[in-house]
Order: structure tokens, then C-alpha cells, then sequence
């Protein structure tokens, strides 16, 4: 009995191994997952066998060219990554136990957010948490919260509502939305637009993928403009969007906290503004809903509520 027993201890797969294993079943390639987990190829090959020894079961086909998964591999690859999974929370709890404010965060923040809030947050991580390892991915929404999901993102930085089942937003802050235009156009420098201004202006947007997009198309149906009403997309960041502008191909809405560094950088822009209530959106925090951090994500969006006075948005009375 005792050797039997024994004997099942052994058949236990290791933590290498199933990082080995999930690795090669996310890359379908040695050379790819071997450098994705800082492992040389033949010690994760030699894992992933260990690993096959141990199951008792083929987990991979291997090829001269390529890696396919078994059937009882594909099976296995999910229960892995479930396994790796509750381990990164359980550190991860065991770390924000240990101390707020410490080791790495993984921040990820849109494209039309990160060059204008940035200088802010990287500012205040550095003078009020010294001990933090900010670590900063821009990347779009839906891919944001796929990270979020799956653990590799901590927090977000991101244009709320998400609508999102599992994770909570800690808002930040409230800001409009300006049009920008040629200094030639009728409308430059005019404040007390109505928004019913934007149904029939030639109007350029980001490509799809972007929030901002989406939320410009929700601001011109609610000011009338129909469907058939033209909109020229042809760029994928905001200041390639504002040269275009400045070209003479359209007029576009910013929110207002990049106004000034993309008009800044051309004299042929002009702004109108809207009348209240303007056309706005809420950029907030996002976490997943009972992560172990949550009391410190809490704390760090008051932090940034209180040093947004020097941006022109409005921010909650109450987070």
C-alpha cells in the first residue's frame, strides 16, 4: 500500500511542467513557448514529455514543422491555463496581503486616453507609490478586457460604460467632447454649438476597433444625423484624425483633455464648443469585480480623482 501510494506522488505533474505544457498548447510552437516562459527548448520539451509520462496520456503530436494538440491535449490545455490561473490569483493575493502599493501592476489604457492622462498617473505612482512596478499596455477595448479576463492585465484605464459582466468601474472623471475644424470654417471658434451642428458636417473618425468611434457615432445619431449621412474613416490615431483635419478633409470630435496637444501641433485648427449639457464621456478604472487588490484600486482612483484639477474635466463628488 505504502508503495503504491508512493507511486501516485510521483505521477503528480509539476508547476514547470504545466507552464511548459500550456505554453507550447498557446503557441503550437517549441521555439515560440520556450521563449514566451524564459525556458530553453529542450528543457520545455522535456517538461512537456515529463508531463505526458506522468498524465499517462499523448498531450502533443510533434512534426518537422509544427506542433498540433491531441485530442486529450486540448482537454488538458483548458484545465491547465485553470490550474496557472488559480495560482496567479492566489500570489496575487498573498502579494496585496503582504503590502498595497507593492511589486508589478499591468495597466492597460486605450490608444485616445494614454498620451493625455498618462504624464499624470506615471507622475503620481511615482511620488506617492515608489514601490510600485507600473507596467503600461495600450491596446483597444476589447482586447483590454480580454487581458483583464484572462489575468494578464491588472487594471484598466478606459471609456465606461463597459457593460461588462465581472468587472467593476471606478470612475475618474466626466469630459466633453470638442469639434475641431479648419480656422477657415464657418463654425471655428464658436462656443453654444447645438449638437444638432453635427448631422450634416463632413466628419472624420477613427477606424473601427475604437471606442471614441463608437461613442461619436452615439453623439451624431442623438444630434439626427441618419445613417446615409456619409462618414469618412481613414485614420488610426487621433493626430494623424487632426492633420486630416487640417488638410480639409472634414471636421472631428476630440475629448477635450487632448485638445490641446493635438491643435497645439498645427496653426491651421480651430475648436468650437458645445452648449450644455455638451456631449461627453466618463473615462473611470476598471477591475475585476472581487480581485484581491480591489481596496488599493479604490484608493489609487481617489488618488487620481484628486490630481486631475489641473485637466479641464469634471470629476465625481464621490467615486
Amino acid at each position: 500500500m505504502a508503495s503504491a501510494i508512493q507511486a501516485n506522488k510521483l505521477k503528480q505533474p509539476s508547476l514547470s511542467q504545466l507552464r511548459a505544457f500550456a505554453a507550447v498548447a498557446e503557441h503550437l510552437h517549441f521555439r515560440d513557448a520556450a521563449a514566451a516562459i524564459g525556458m530553453s527548448q529542450p528543457a520545455l520539451s522535456g517538461a512537456v514529455s515529463a508531463l505526458e509520462v506522468a498524465l499517462g496520456v499523448q498531450l502533443i503530436e510533434r512534426t518537422t514543422r509544427k506542433v498540433l494538440l491531441t485530442p486529450a491535449g486540448e482537454r488538458l490545455a483548458v484545465r491547465s491555463r485553470a490550474v496557472l490561473g488559480a495560482l496567479g490569483e492566489l500570489m496575487e493575493e498573498a502579494e496585496a496581503v503582504r503590502a498595497p502599493f507593492t511589486g508589478v501592476l499591468r495597466l492597460g489604457v486605450i490608444p485616445t486616453v494614454a498620451p493625455y492622462l498618462l504624464p499624470a498617473v506615471l507622475r503620481l505612482v511615482h511620488e506617492r507609490y515608489p514601490d510600485l512596478d507600473l507596467q503600461v499596455h495600450e491596446e483597444q477595448t476589447s482586447s483590454l478586457l480580454e487581458g483583464l479576463a484572462a489575468g494578464r492585465l491588472d487594471l484598466l484605464l478606459l471609456a465606461v460604460p463597459l457593460g461588462v459582466p465581472g468587472v467593476t468601474e471606478l470612475p475618474l472623471f466626466d469630459e466633453d467632447f470638442v469639434l475641431v475644424m479648419e480656422k477657415e470654417h464657418h463654425l471655428a471658434g464658436r462656443t453654444g454649438l447645438p449638437r444638432e451642428t453635427l448631422r450634416d458636417l463632413p466628419l472624420l473618425l477613427l477606424d473601427e476597433g475604437h471606442c471614441l468611434r463608437d461613442q461619436a457615432l452615439d453623439i451624431c445619431r442623438e444630434a439626427g444625423r441618419t445613417r446615409g449621412t456619409p462618414v469618412t474613416t481613414t485614420a488610426a490615431g487621433l493626430s494623424t484624425l487632426v492633420q486630416l483635419v487640417a488638410g480639409g478633409l472634414g471636421v472631428t470630435l476630440l475629448p477635450r483633455t487632448a485638445v490641446t496637444v493635438e491643435t497645439g501641433r498645427n496653426e491651421a485648427l480651430s475648436t468650437g464648443y458645445f452648449m450644455d449639457p455638451a456631449p461627453s464621456r466618463r473615462v473611470a478604472l476598471a477591475v475585476r469585480t472581487g480581485s484581491a487588490r480591489h481596496e488599493e484600486f479604490e484608493e489609487l482612483a481617489a488618488a487620481l480623482r484628486g490630481a486631475m484639477g489641473t485637466l479641464p474635466v469634471r470629476v465625481p463628488e464621490e467615486g
